[in-house]
Parts: structure tokens; sequence; C-alpha cells
């Protein structure tokens, strides 16, 4: 791969993290009535991973539950390091899930884990669409499809 592709690549990569963070940032937004600047960074990265694992052949042949559960942990493991450094080493106060049942530090819970196991089908079809939209790619096959086979285990 040439230097003019690796270029074309790592702007295709921050559009498409631009992108997912904005939405993510809007989603946030209309459920917890406001969100943080930080948030077009770490939502952007989440839907970014969870996205390019269609990318991969190993993972694209993927049942949905299994990309479900491979997206949440994604999603645990950026939300988890992003509140240790924005929550708890700079005290920012962004999240704090100390009340919610069973907890690590107050930065990630398994009430939001179940949430993010269900936002992730949304993910992939958003990431799809994206791609199909802006860099020709393979059209997706709808939002939809992605939570009946979630549902029915394909």
């Amino acid at each position: 791969m040439g230097y003019s592709n690796s270029k074309y690549y790592l702007k295709k990569d921050l559009l498409l993290i631009f992108i997912m963070g904005a939405l993510y940032m809007v989603l946030e937004g209309f459920w917890r009535g406001w969100t943080h600047i930080s948030m077009l960074l770490v939502g952007g990265l989440a839907s970014f991973f969870i996205g390019r694992l269609n990318e991969h052949p190993q993972f694209y042949d993927k049942k949905m539950w299994q990309e479900c559960v491979i997206g949440t942990l994604i999603i645990l493991m950026i939300e988890f390091t992003s509140g240790m450094i924005l929550n708890v080493w700079l005290g920012l106060g962004i999240w704090d899930y100390s009340t919610e049942p069973f907890n690590l530090l107050g930065q990630v819970c398994l009430p939001y884990a179940l949430l993010w196991f269900l936002l992730v089908p949304a993910c992939v079809y958003v990431d799809d669409y994206l791609r199909y939209k802006l860099f020709g790619e393979k059209k997706p096959e709808g939002l939809l499809k992605n939570y009946k086979d979630l549902v029915i285990g394909n």
C-alpha cells in the first residue's frame, strides 16, 4: 500500500470516527439530557472499532449475538479506560455509575453493558450505511435485519 493510500484510509477512518462520535453525542444528549465533548472521541472510537469487525474475515461471518458480545466488550474497555482518565484522574465527573449495580469503580456497570449490547446492531448498521453512502462500499441489508438476526440467533 502506497503512502497516498495510507492517507486515504486515515482520512476515511477519521471521518467515520467523527461522524459516529457525533451521532453518539446526539444519542447521549437525548438519553441523559446533556453530553460532553470527549464523547466525540470515546463514542467515535467505540463505534469505529465495532464497525471494523465487519472488515475482517474472522469476524464478518459471526452471528449477530456474537458481534454484540464482542462489541459490548469493546465498548466496556474503551468506556473503562476513558472513564479512568477523564473521571478519576482528571476529575471531570462526566459519568458515575457508582450507584448502579455491578459497577467497576463507577466507570462501567452491568445495566449499561446490557444497553450497549442492544445498541451494537444499530452501530453495525450505521457504520455499514456510512461506508456505503460515503465510500461506495457494499449496501447494508437493513437495521431491522440486524435486530431480527439478534433475536433468532443468526
